[in-house]
């Protein structure tokens, strides 16, 4: 089941968005790279993203009104553990 945004993201906000991954990780391990990709759709674009070691941030601009996007982010750990995460967010003129 994908997480949802709470957020509602208008088509001209760049908006930063972020996953805690604390819990899943738990106390003894890490992230080590972190990558994000639009499952589905046009028109919104990843301008950057970033890490700490228990959580992910991805920068968002642009986006079609009136679309649900859906976003995977694929955490690499340094256990060697490999997760991914869909999150959906939606798109509407504000």
């Amino acid at each position: 089941m994908a997480l949802t945004w709470p957020a509602v993201k208008d088509p001209n906000e760049v908006k930063d968005y972020s996953l805690d991954w604390s819990a899943l990780l738990g106390t003894s391990d890490t992230i080590t790279s972190s990558t994000w990709s639009i499952d589905e759709g046009d028109g919104l674009t990843i301008d950057s993203d970033s890490y700490t070691t228990t959580a992910t941030t991805v920068w968002l601009s642009s986006g079609t009104a009136c679309t649900n996007y859906s976003l995977v982010n694929r955490v690499v750990t340094a256990g060697g553990r490999t997760y991914d995460t869909t999150v959906r967010l939606k798109v509407r003129e504000k």
